[in-house]
């Protein structure tokens, strides 16, 4: 058994400030993806530790934690922001062994965690009310206020980011959380759970319940006692999520995935775009919400563009995380077994590009070699199923509107971009794509956590970072003040 760091433990579930054994005692195996061997074992929470994780949260409220000021909450996710920045290289460590990324794509991804928290902790005081003019006689204001117990089920992809931008914005504007992390991988939410012990948040403000999603997320998303609920991850688990907190009339959050598409017209800079169009389809194994899996490209550029894609995925290499390679292993032989069964599904189109699987690659890691395929039809369901794996249609397009038919012909709608020197074309396209986010002659912009992050359809509702998910872990409530 390969062991992690021992700096927090990865056996407890972390409640009203401590550690604590679950009820049930039970514990889950959690797998290496690099090799297929135990990393340790974690709690299997019960739906009692999520009883006890909401009654603590609601006690900060009622406590220390719900008397803070604005900047005075701004100050712990300062603290810990700082924190995380001096423990970069192990938390990087236990998200590459726990997800199977790459080393410095983990690093990247604590960088972030931190500026997160250090956004939002700047921000919170700049969350302000407004005046209503009224009647005479009348003073009337709004305030923005928490929802109370919020409730973070995340996935396992991208732990630490959604981390940052789900329970860093809902601790900004002073809500107490229970977070159920992916059982596949939660070792830097454990340890971001101690973290914020060693700075002295108060006891309850985050509670953090490892288990199945059967269980402590069925738990969760059930509870009376919780007021919102922000969730990451498939749409079958978001629909239940959401059928399930209507019961109780609370608000979700719900970010579900995608099926991306990057726009490549004929006036393109195709040096500058040729590693978006790759970079954004591969990178963290293609386990990524907004990956851009469709690359729709302008018939007079096709054939250049396939050729310049193809001759990049021949260069790829793909092996275990602390390799720190182009591209690690998928989450687990489940998820391996699912992009191969797209992959089989795709005997009618032609493979232009295939990445190499190192030969010294554990034979027990979740290992995929980056696929880019040429012959699918907008249709074909390799051009409409979310694969969740590192697997790259290419669709040629005769205009604009059939381009925006294509882009817009899916259940999805988070991310797209267009890759055009046309301004005019770049403004049109921005209003007419059906996405959360447009990107003109770039895809992503570096990450954004300044930037409000969510979508439509299948995609879900709600937005996270920026001002708008700060806005989204509050209420308004409006005071008539008559006065004569």
């Amino acid at each position: 058994m390969s062991q992690p760091d021992t700096w927090f433990k990865t056996n407890k579930c972390f409640i009203g400030g401590a550690w604590r054994q679950s009820h049930s005692s039970e514990t889950i195996n959690l797998i290496n993806p690099s090799d297929g061997t135990v990393i340790c074992d974690i709690a299997a929470g019960s739906s009692a530790d999520i009883n006890d994780a909401v009654t603590a949260a609601q006690s900060a409220l009622d406590g220390e934690w719900g008397k803070l000021t604005a900047p005075e909450r701004g100050r712990f996710l300062f603290k810990l922001s700082a924190l995380i920045l001096e423990n970069t290289e192990r938390l990087a460590k236990l998200e590459a062994l726990d997800v199977g990324k790459p080393l410095s794509q983990a690093r990247a991804d604590v960088l972030a965690l931190a500026r997160y928290l250090e956004f939002y902790g700047g921000a919170v005081d700049k969350i302000h009310g407004t005046t209503i003019p009224y009647l005479d006689g009348y003073t009337v204001y709004t305030l923005r206020e928490p929802h109370g117990v919020t409730g973070h089920i995340i996935p396992w992809n991208y732990p630490m980011q959604i981390i940052g931008r789900s329970v860093g914005a809902a601790l900004a504007m002073g809500n107490a959380c229970v977070l159920k992390p992916a059982e596949e991988a939660c070792l830097t939410a454990l340890a971001f759970a101690d973290l914020a012990r060693q700075v002295g948040l108060p006891a309850g403000a985050l509670n953090v319940v490892p288990g199945r999603g059967s269980e402590a997320g069925a738990a969760l998303s059930s509870h009376k006692g919780v007021h919102h609920i922000s969730f990451t991850g498939s749409v079958p688990t978001g629909r239940a999520i959401q059928a399930t907190a209507a019961q109780n009339v609370i608000p979700v959050t719900l970010e579900l995935g995608g099926k991306s598409p990057q726009l490549v017209f004929e006036d393109a800079d195709l040096d500058a775009a040729l590693p978006f169009l790759v970079n954004a389809g591969i990178q963290n194994a293609g386990q990524t919400c907004s990956a851009s899996s469709r690359i729709l490209v302008h018939q007079s550029l096709y054939d250049e563009v396939a050729s310049r894609m193809a001759k990049r995925y021949s260069a790829l290499r793909v092996g275990p995380a602390m390799a720190d390679l182009d591209l690690g292993p998928v989450i687990s032989a489940r998820q391996k077994s699912i992009v191969e069964g797209y992959l089989q599904k795709a005997d009618d189109l032609e493979i232009i590009g295939k990445g190499t699987i190192v030969e010294d690659a554990p034979q027990g890691g979740a290992y995929i070699a980056p696929t880019l395929l040429s012959g699918a039809s907008s249709e074909h369901v390799l051009a409409q199923e979310e694969i969740f794996g590192p697997v790259q249609v290419i669709i040629p397009f005769q205009d604009e509107e059939e381009a925006v038919a294509i882009a817009n012909g899916t259940d999805f709608g988070l991310v797209s971009s267009v890759w055009s020197e046309n301004g005019a074309r770049q403004m049109r396209l921005a209003k007419r794509l059906r996405s959360g986010q447009v990107f003109l002659n770039n895809y992503g912009a570096g990450g954004g956590v300044e930037l409000p992050f969510g979508g439509s359809g299948l995609s879900g509702h709600g937005r996270e970072k920026g001002f708008e998910a700060l806005y989204g872990f509050s209420t308004l409530k409006t005071v008539a003040a008559r006065h004569g």
